[in-house]
């Protein structure tokens, strides 16, 4: 027989509740270069066939230097469970409520984003509260390509 307890065996070693949460605290998701596999892979999940997401040529003769990422490829970048987020509510998150988002600038094949959720508003219940994140894409040029919202039901910390 070992220590081993599965039950401790986290990403984080502490749960956080609603009362947790600070206004401004950020959560970096890993960066990710668009390459030609995350295009596939987001085709064959979306089954969004339009050349303008899988034909250069096409895209040349339209004036844009790569494949152009669908928006959607794009947010897929800022879900939480690719970073910490998720980890430290475990215990706590009740569900994923809302979600918006705006597409501010283009991104092509060979782009690297930078996906970060940050805490922008805390609105308290009774026994949860609603965390609302700000989700902020960035490219390697420092150019803000997505902006948008999520919210999310936490859990108040039990008495």
């Amino acid at each position: 027989m070992t220590d081993f307890d599965p039950a401790r065996h986290r990403m984080v070693s502490e749960q956080r509740w609603f009362e947790d949460f600070t206004l401004g605290e950020r959560f970096v998701i890993p960066s990710r270069t668009q390459t030609s596999a995350v295009f596939a892979a987001f085709q064959t999940a979306s089954g969004d066939t339009h050349p303008i997401h899988y034909d250069v040529e096409y895209c040349r003769a339209r004036g844009m230097p790569d494949l152009l990422a669908h928006g959607f490829q794009t947010l897929v970048h800022t879900a939480p469970g690719a970073g910490l987020f998720p980890y430290l509510v475990e215990e706590s998150l009740v569900g994923f409520l809302e979600q918006s988002s705006r597409f501010l600038k283009p991104v092509y094949a060979g782009d690297t984003l930078y996906p970060a959720l940050e805490v922008t508003e805390l609105t308290p219940g009774r026994s949860t509260g609603v965390v609302t994140l700000r989700s902020t894409v960035f490219n390697q040029r420092r150019e803000l390509v997505l902006e948008g919202m999520q919210k999310f039901l936490v859990r108040r910390r039990p008495t």
